[in-house]
This record gives C-alpha cells, sequence and structure tokens, in this order.
C-alpha cells in the first residue's frame, strides 16, 4: 500500500504543541547556555529511535498482510480512529490516548534508569545522541498515532521513513525552543495552535476512515 507521507507531515506539525509539552523542557534546558549542535544531536537521537519504531511494527505486520491482504483495509480503519483520537487529545477534549500511554509506560520504566547513567556534563555528540535516542521511547499518544499510520506500509524501510518524516515534523519547534527557550513554546502550546492543529487532523482521520469503511463494503 502507499504509504501517506503527508499525513506524516502533518502529525509531525500538528502535534508540536504536544511535543513541547512532553519533553519541551527538556529541549529548552539543553539549549540553554549550550550551542545548537547539541540541541542537534538530541533530535536527531530522538528521530532515529522513531524510525527504529516504525521499521518494527510495519515489519512485525508485513508476513501478516502478505497471508492476509485485507489486514490493510482494517489498519487503515484503526489508522484513521487513532488520527481522531488524537486530534481529540490535542484540544483536550478526549483523553482516550492515555491508556496506550500508560502501557507504554511500562517499558519505559525499564528505560529511564538508562537516562541516568548517561554523563550530564560530557559535551560528546555521541552520549547526546543516546540521550535522545532514549527519550524517543517516552510513552506518547502522539507518537502512537503515527506508528498506527506508519503501519499501514507493512514495509519496514516505508514504516522506518514514515516516521522519521513524522519526527523532522516535529523537528523545527523542538530546535528553536530548545533556543529560544520558552518564547515559541508559549504560541505552539497556545489554545488557538492545539484547535486549529487538532481541527487538521480530525478532518484527517475522518476522510482516512471514510475511505476504510467504503473498502470494507466493498469486500463484504
Amino acid at each position: 500500500m502507499t504509504v501517506d507521507w503527508l499525513a506524516a507531515v502533518i502529525m509531525g506539525l500538528a502535534g508540536s504543541g504536544h511535543c513541547l509539552a512532553m519533553c519541551g523542557g527538556l529541549a529548552a534546558a539543553m539549549g540553554m547556555n549550550q550551542s545548537p549542535l547539541r540541541l542537534l544531536w538530541y533530535n536527531l537521537g530522538r528521530i532515529t529511535s522513531y524510525g527504529l519504531a516504525g521499521a518494527l511494527v510495519s515489519g512485525a505486520l508485513f508476513s501478516v498482510t502478505s497471508l492476509y491482504p485485507d489486514t490493510l483495509i482494517y489498519l487503515r480503519a484503526v489508522a484513521g480512529i487513532m488520527m481522531i483520537l488524537l486530534a481529540l487529545y490535542l484540544v483536550r477534549w478526549n483523553a482516550a490516548l492515555l491508556w496506550l500511554e500508560k502501557i507504554g509506560a511500562v517499558f519505559w520504566r525499564r528505560l529511564q534508569p538508562l537516562t541516568r547513567k548517561l554523563p550530564k556534563t560530557n559535551k560528546h555528540g555521541g552520549h547526546i545522541f543516546l540521550a535522545g535516542m532514549l527519550w524517543g521511547w517516552l510513552p506518547c499518544g502522539l507518537v502512537y498515532s503515527a506508528l498506527a499510520w506508519a503501519a499501514l506500509s507493512a514495509n519496514p524501510i516505508n514504516g522506518a521513513t514514515f516516521m522519521i518524516i513524522f519526527g523532522l515534523g516535529t523537528f523545527p519547534a523542538m530546535f528553536l525552543t530548545g533556543i529560544f527557550s520558552y518564547k515559541l513554546a508559549h504560541i505552539i502550546a497556545s489554545k488557538g495552535f492545539r484547535w486549529i492543529a487538532g481541527l487538521l487532523l480530525l478532518g484527517y482521520g475522518i476522510a482516512t476512515l471514510l475511505i476504510a469503511l467504503q473498502q470494507l463494503q466493498r469486500i463484504a
């Protein structure tokens, strides 16, 4: 199935406000009195983890969809629903995605101690990159929604590429916040921005779900 790269860009840009709420404080802390290069390494590590997650999820579904091609239609319906829930999540109308973050928190509790073992003052780019990779696995409903879309490809390479593009969509806000701190965060985390992003994702999610429902009717 053709991967919807536009969905990756939209989710990344529209979800920037949520990213700032989740780990923007860390980005700002790393940017204060630090070179932009350090913040760049951090974000590259975070996006790398997104790519790995996309490859794992879509790769796991490769054999399933090979045997049962119609599975992709159901995945499209799930992806549409996840985007609708994400839209409601961003405008704070619905906390449906929180249960996914709670599930992810079980895995995160095993990774979090590793962040404390990384050198706090070492300026080596490799350490910052590893820190970014670890924080890339932070439980996040936005990332899980993007992974649902990455799974549609049922192809490790396409799934990884989707998540990398998604990560690049979040990059401008996270990178600039680290440099300019809370000025940008105040704008992107504002109610107006959240509503615009939420409505955009809501429309995209509904359209996707309707397409999936039409496809299900054809195979019924």
